[in-house]
């Protein structure tokens, strides 16, 4: 939910009144965030990564051009010639072909001071309608955050968690 005081004339007096104000409702935030300049709150960077993963990791080859654009409009200014060309890169290979992924995010964890989110789900590769492929995948998104607006910077693959090592 993001908030402005919008200035209006009182019908009766002719001064301004400051107590108007316009709220914007975001129907996907399940509570009301706040954005400030201290830095990046959990629970923001936790639902922007979100939105991103299930965008970036989901594609086929009928929407490609819109995938792009999409992920491209999260870059940061600074990375958005390195993440166009990787971009462009997945869109050559996959455009023509008949395969499809589907990600379903399993878990997630972010970093709000280190700007990185870590994002654990089920990667599943389609050609038609038949399942080739189905593994479990890490990935991590990497943030940058000026003035009031966090922006992709970067994406990789993690390796697989080892499972002797969480049982420790």
């Amino acid at each position: 939910m993001a908030e402005r005081r919008k200035p209006t004339r009182s019908m009766t007096s002719g001064r301004r009144n400051t107590r108007d104000r316009e709220v914007v409702l975001l129907p996907t935030l399940p509570k009301q965030l706040t954005v400030s300049s201290a830095g990046v709150e959990a629970d923001y960077l936790e639902l922007v990564t979100r939105d991103a993963a299930l965008v970036l990791l989901n594609r086929s080859p009928e929407g490609l051009d819109y995938w792009m654009d999409e992920i491209l409009k999260l870059a940061d200014p600074a990375s958005y010639g390195r993440l166009k060309a990787d971009l462009v890169r997945i869109v050559e290979e996959q455009r023509g072909s008949d395969v499809t992924q589907a990600f379903v995010i399993r878990s997630m964890t972010v970093d709000p001071k280190g700007l990185t989110s870590d994002v654990t789900g089920t990667l599943k590769t389609f050609v038609g309608a038949q399942v080739i492929a189905s593994d479990e995948r890490r990935f991590r998104f990497n943030w940058t955050y000026r003035g009031l607006r966090l922006a992709l910077s970067g994406f990789s693959q993690l390796p697989p968690k080892d499972p002797t090592k969480d049982a420790q």
